[in-house]
């Protein structure tokens, strides 16, 4: 128990603990992806409980792989000063500042559940074939370049995360 509270480094990052904050999607952000005050009070209270990493929500690499509207992204460069701050705030508050890169293929495309109609889809969604998720609509089976350009997606998404700051 002891070696919990010690603090530990991987791969020259130094965790002041051993605790870490799983991401928990929140779906708070505005409707174009964006990580709101919300995110920063939320994460910002864990980080100032005394977690050695506090990981940000799955955040979608591109929008159409979202969960919902309400789901935070890093799609794009406008996505970047909103990440920044919230990286730099929860390292400035003594945690390693973690991001969840996600694509939600054919589980995406729902509204918040506590809004009326939440499982009309919302964009269609993509999946390794074309088979549906339990009630959800079957999405468009992938192609080779719908892959490939996930693939660059998720590369894209992990240079926007190290520029803001992400560990």
């Amino acid at each position: 128990m002891t070696d919990l509270f010690s603090p530990l480094t991987l791969r020259g990052v130094t965790f002041a603990n051993r605790i870490g904050v799983a991401p928990m999607c929140q779906y708070s952000c505005h409707d174009d992806g964006i990580p709101t005050e919300w995110h920063l009070i939320h994460l910002g209270s864990r980080a100032m409980g005394g977690a050695g990493m506090v990981m940000v929500e799955a955040t979608a690499v591109v929008p159409e792989g979202r969960i919902s509207p309400g789901d935070v992204g890093i799609w794009s460069d406008a996505h970047l000063p909103s990440h920044t701050q919230l990286a730099q705030a929860l390292a400035a508050l003594g945690t390693v500042p973690a991001i969840q890169l996600a694509h939600a293929g054919r589980k995406a495309s729902r509204k918040q559940a506590w809004l009326p109609g939440a499982a009309e889809p919302s964009w269609e969604t993509l999946g390794p074939s074309g088979d549906a998720f339990g009630d959800f609509i079957p999405p468009r089976a992938m192609t080779e370049a719908d892959i490939a350009a996930t693939i660059e997606a998720f590369v894209a998404a992990t240079k926007r995360s190290i520029k803001a700051g992400y560990r």
